[in-house]
């Protein structure tokens, strides 16, 4: 049978597969004309672009003031992810920012920071992720740009490519992507991630693309505390075998870095707490002995713990993991005479201050500060998820408490206040 060079067959998109289909009998060629008219109805939908969702969110319209409401969450716009959010791992920083004690907090705003989610769709120029890829948001994000001083040095991973936008609640553009439901009004993002919701908006940046193979109630923890805790160790710090080390604050970030030090060796881990509970569990990931400070009467922790340091002049390494400015200098001030380095992970109230006597650095303290443990975010989290698929990190003991539904983050904040919970995940 002749065939014309050109054909109108509305169930094939091409001349070949119309040209395959005249050698097939008549009831293979109804299969293949619907499998192909079903193909080309998918890519007629995937051509008209990706269409707004409506979801369910838990808002935070002001301090304290935490509701589910149904948002609609726009279309990625170019270099942006929409994403599916499977579970989110409950933050003290989200609780910081909803308290209003965050100088860059914003009402109305969906928080959420540690999450894995599935892309759904993606804007114009994305390349590093596809639809169907697992994803854990990075809230520093990593531009890997030729022209980034940042991504480009070893030094810091404090990439600046969205920083001005991110702050202010929006996405690079300088708008939103989300609205509420009821009356249209926006609703700002928060650290570029916003997973307090069924669905997000990311910057292609801020997207880690990482293996599905590990457990989503678990690769949301390396969205922040946990690679906060041991980067501050490994990367930070980089404490060396046989040094010793002071942890002030045993929540999930803390008992990370004490993780972190005994894989390095370190000796002794000493950790610090108000909350006895904590101690059986830092003990098993590696502390050598625990201290309360209520039990130490008037004598300042960093007192305490120098006389029982190895030298009697304080701890080669101490990390402060609390955020609180006063046991911050305590940390700084155990650190150990002409060497000692104190890092500071915790993030303090708006308006706070550190203090401490000049005479503290002349006697050759170090103090430092790190940002998600200096990880390179698009680069690092999928590496430690890798690790921890091979069994070198482990993260089972960081989930507490589990909770279904959005709404099930107002029970994730009871727990986490409880002082018996280190993450609390909420899987959608």
């Amino acid at each position: 049978m002749a065939v014309p060079t050109t054909f109108i067959d509305s169930n094939f998109a091409t001349r070949t597969e119309y040209e395959a289909s005249l050698k097939l009998s008549g009831e293979e060629r109804l299969v293949a004309e619907e499998k192909a008219g079903t193909a080309r109805e998918a890519s007629i939908e995937i051509s008209s672009g990706p269409s707004p969702i409506t979801c369910k969110a838990m808002i935070a319209f002001g301090v304290d003031d935490l509701r589910e409401e149904l948002i609609v969450v726009a279309p990625p716009r170019a270099g942006e992810v929409r994403v599916k959010v499977l579970c989110n791992a409950l933050c003290h920083t989200d609780i910081y920012t909803l308290s209003g004690a965050d100088p860059e907090g914003l009402f109305p705003s969906v928080l959420g920071h540690e999450a894995t989610s599935i892309v759904e769709s993606v804007g114009e120029g994305v390349t590093s992720v596809k639809v169907g890829d697992t994803v854990v948001p990075g809230y520093t994000p990593q531009c890997k740009g030729s022209d980034c001083i940042f991504c480009i040095s070893p030094k810091t991973n404090l990439c600046p490519k969205i920083r001005g936008t991110q702050g202010k609640g929006l996405m690079p553009d300088g708008t939103s992507r989300l609205t509420l439901k009821s009356d249209g009004s926006t609703i700002y993002h928060f650290m570029g991630c916003s997973t307090f919701a069924e669905y997000a908006v990311l910057a292609e940046i801020s997207c880690a693309k990482v293996n599905p193979e590990l457990e989503p109630s678990k690769a949301c923890l390396f969205g922040c505390g946990i690679s906060t805790g041991l980067g501050a160790v490994w990367n930070t710090a980089k404490v060396e075998p046989f040094t010793s080390v002071a942890v002030f604050g045993l929540g999930a970030v803390g008992l990370a870095v004490v993780q972190a030090a005994k894989a390095v060796g370190a000796y002794p881990i000493v950790g610090v707490d108000t909350n006895p509970k904590k101690f059986e569990l830092a003990k098993k990931l590696g502390c050598d002995f625990c201290v309360n400070p209520m039990d130490q009467g008037d004598t300042p922790m960093q007192q305490v713990l120098i006389a029982q340091s190895p030298t009697g002049f304080g701890y080669d390494y101490t990390f402060d993991c609390t955020g609180n400015t006063n046991v911050m200098r305590s940390a700084l001030e155990a650190a150990h005479r002409g060497w000692g380095t104190c890092v500071l992970i915790g993030v303090a109230a708006a308006g706070k201050e550190i203090s401490t006597r000049p005479f503290q650095f002349i006697t050759g303290r170090k103090c430092m500060g790190t940002a998600f443990g200096g990880w390179k975010t698009r680069d690092a989290i999928p590496m430690l998820i890798e690790k921890t698929l091979r069994g070198e990190i482990k993260v089972d003991h960081f989930v507490t408490h589990n909770f279904s539904g959005v709404g099930g983050t107002a029970d994730a904040i009871k727990a986490l206040h409880s002082g018996d919970c280190l993450r609390a995940v909420v899987t959608y």
